[in-house]
């Protein structure tokens, strides 16, 4: 009698073990069983068969049955599951959770089916005095086959008397349902250019696995990810295509289904349960074999993977903020390994630490250093806006700013304005008593939002009334402080009365179309002005965009982490590329209240390398990664008091290894958070920066080990967002 080792679906660590249970031949390693468990059933993972077990005769069970005509998972999912689970220290039911959509799991989705009827070709014999079935027939004479539902609404019973007398028969038949229906790109043949061709023969021909494609803006890095993709499908293999943002998706797919039809399938959180469930199954069963998405796809179940793409790779998206919190890099390495494959990381502004990698010769430094048909960069002018305040210009648009927005305008050109801030101002405040209104459930200021007239957490999504009062002093004087882009779409409208406006932001794109209808209405020239947040900065090619507006070009410069200079350079650079992509040459203005700031002025230069060169010697100097790791040990709960209590018994557990390893720590303090509270939980956080991993397992186990209720322990490495 054969065996199976199970998994149960359970995320805890006291069930975090394998149990044998006894199964028919028809079982194998991969498949979703349900099993008994304790006093009741679950469903379970089958790790692997084998021939005999330890466990005595009498203690093991059977499977009562498995939920999968075929395995789920494929043998590179359970490895890989088995490694994440160890390295962030997680039940391996959590690790095993990220290769199946959620849905699929609880048994809430399923396929879709429709029956279709067509004619059978034999002579019903029809009377005429059944006009419905006579109809009906020459219908189906001239259209081949219909859905059964629609003919019975179209003929009412006449279908069921053609299925007795054997004139029309019904096939019940598997349906995928497909999220971007219509999305279709345009095919073109484009040629490479010799940098392109060069770009794809170094990918193919390194012995290093790890490739940095470090091409500037409109260099054509898209065209080197498509030719490597068609090359491993012309042998046989799929491919895994990720990009940050989801709006970036669409546009994305529409490239990919131009050049390879429906062998692409998406994978997002946008999507519906029905339709992420589908594009699974067809890329499961090898129907589909490209896939597109956000962080998540680098788990889709593609088998003999032949090449990973990870566009925009420095993008903070790439990381995990929920358990287990992995870094997409981290899994696309263990899949390329797995499959022995190259895995291929594109951008005009990389990470410094991936950067850095590229450098020192650990991974393959390719570089595209001039936009297609050597098109040259857009002019970048920098504003002092605190010449415009002292000249009495108190708007968000410079005198600068509004002339060329004029003249783009004239020309009949478009211009896209750049705000990394959603709303009509950032909070109200009391000019009498200096109240300023915060969200009852976290320990931030809310924004105002004109269209509802309310006030929105932008951390839990709670809403306020406005109120007619100040709270505190009943003082009248509210006002508005700082510019959102609903107040940026208010002024141009008054500016340019004439002008077009879209908004892009979180509050203008909710579905999985949101984003796409958007693009598509200024990609079609329906709109002369995009105003957006970090979403408008990134991978859009728009051959009318002839002028880029960045309005406050400060606003990530001066936070309180060491990636902020990093990441106002890539904002700047990647929004900038978005000007003067086709043959008019475009321009840039940008708004700054720091005008001789160094990481603006190598971003106006397009200087990578001088950034790089600057940022790097910051780092080496304050000992910040890559020259050490910063990790966070997090401790969240609703009650205050227990929270702390928790913080208490994990520091003095982390004290214990920074006192036995005090040479490998730089810094270790606990403190709370800087955003004390959100959706109403106290956050708490022991904060290191360490010289090397050897202690990490260490604060992994501990963290592991603390066990609560309404308490949450877990550890970031590096966190994306320090606040």
């Amino acid at each position: 009698m054969p065996f199976c080792e199970v998994i149960v679906d359970i995320a805890h660590s006291d069930v975090d073990k394998i149990f044998d249970y006894a199964c028919g031949e028809e079982i194998a390693a991969g498949m979703r069983v349900v099993v008994p468990f304790g006093n009741g059933v679950t469903t379970g993972f089958v790790m692997r068969i084998k021939g005999e077990s330890d466990v005595p005769p009498q203690k093991i069970r059977r499977i009562l049955r498995t939920d999968d005509g075929e395995p789920a998972l494929t043998a590179e999912s359970l490895s890989l599951a088995s490694a994440l689970a160890e390295r962030y220290r997680v039940p391996m039911a959590l690790a095993l959770r990220l290769f199946l959509p959620a849905e699929m799991r609880t048994g809430k989705v399923a396929e879709r089916h429709r029956t279709f009827c067509r004619l059978t070709g034999e002579d019903p014999r029809l009377s005429p005095r059944a006009p419905q079935q006579l109809a009906l027939v020459a219908f189906l004479e001239e259209n081949g086959e219909a859905d059964s539902a629609f003919l019975r609404e179209k003929f009412g019973g006449a279908l069921d008397a053609l299925l007795k007398k054997g004139a029309v028969v019904a096939e019940k038949r598997r349906i995928f349902r497909d999220p971007y229906r219509g999305v279709e790109g345009e095919r073109t043949e484009k040629t490479l250019t010799p940098a392109q061709r060069t770009a794809v023969e170094t990918v193919v021909s390194t012995e290093k696995q790890v490739c940095l494609l470090h091409g500037v803006t409109g260099s054509g890095k898209t065209e080197v990810y498509l030719t490597l993709i068609a090359d491993v499908l012309a042998e046989g293999k799929t491919a895994l295509f990720l990009v940050p943002e989801i709006s970036l998706t669409p546009q994305m797919l529409s490239q990919l289904r131009a050049r390879f039809g429906s062998k692409a399938a998406i994978l997002h959180s946008g999507l519906s349960a029905g339709e992420r469930f589908d594009e699974w199954m067809r890329l499961r069963e090898g129907t589909a074999r490209i896939a597109i998405g956000a962080r998540s796809a680098i788990f889709a179940p593609v088998e003999n993977v032949g090449i990973i793409v990870i566009d925009e790779e420095h993008d903070g998206s790439y990381s995990s903020e929920s358990s287990p919190r992995y870094t997409t890099f981290d899994v696309a390495s263990l899949r390329a390994a797995y499959n022995g494959c190259k895995l291929v990381l594109g951008s005009a502004t990389p990470s410094v630490e991936t950067y850095q990698r590229a450098k020192k010769g650990e991974f393959e430094l390719i570089r595209l250093p001039e936009r297609i048909n050597a098109r040259p960069m857009p002019e970048v002018s920098i504003v002092d806006m605190r010449r415009e305040v002292r000249r009495g210009n108190p708007s968000a648009f410079s005198a600068s700013l509004r002339d060329k927005l004029a003249q783009c305008l004239s020309k009949g050109n478009q211009a896209i304005l750049f705000l990394n801030r959603r709303g009509y101002s950032q909070t109200v405040i009391c000019r009498d008593c200096g109240y300023v209104a915060k969200c009852e459930h976290c320990d931030v200021a809310l924004t105002y939002h004109s269209e509802e007239d309310c006030l929105k957490c932008h951390y839990c999504g709670a809403r306020y009334r406005l109120p007619p009062a100040c709270p505190e002093c009943g003082g009248k004087h509210l006002g508005y402080v700082g510019t959102g882009t609903q107040r940026v779409v208010t002024e141009l409208k008054k500016l340019y009365p004439e002008a077009r406006i879209l908004r892009m932001d979180v509050d203008t794109t909710s579905g999985k179309e949101g984003h796409f209808k958007i693009l598509k209405q200024f990609s079609a020239h329906e709109a002369d002005i995009l105003v957006g947040t970090q979403m408008v900065a990134k991978g859009h090619d728009f051959p009318s965009v002839t002028l880029v507006g960045i309005l406050d070009a400060d606003m990530s410069l001066h936070f309180a982490d060491y990636r902020s200079g990093e990441r106002t350079f890539q904002l700047v650079t990647q929004v900038a590329g978005r000007s003067g992509r086709a043959q008019e040459p475009g321009e840039v203005v940008l708004q700054t209240y720091d005008p001789d700031n160094a990481i603006l002025r190598f971003a106006a230069d397009y200087d990578y390398e001088g950034f790089y060169a600057h940022e790097i010697a910051m780092r080496a100097a304050m000992l910040f990664p890559p020259y050490a790791t910063i990790v966070r040990v997090m401790v969240t709960g609703e009650d205050e008091k227990e929270t702390l209590e928790v913080l208490r018994s994990v520091y003095e557990k982390l004290q214990k290894i920074y006192l036995a390893h005090t040479e490998q720590f730089l810094f270790f303090n606990r403190m709370h958070s800087p955003i004390k509270r959100i959706q109403n939980k106290f956050r708490y956080q022991v904060l290191m920066r360490l010289t090397g991993g050897g202690v990490l397992k260490e604060v992994y186990a501990v963290c592991a080990e603390e066990k609560h209720k309404s308490v949450l322990v877990y550890v970031e490495e590096n966190p994306a967002n320090l606040s």
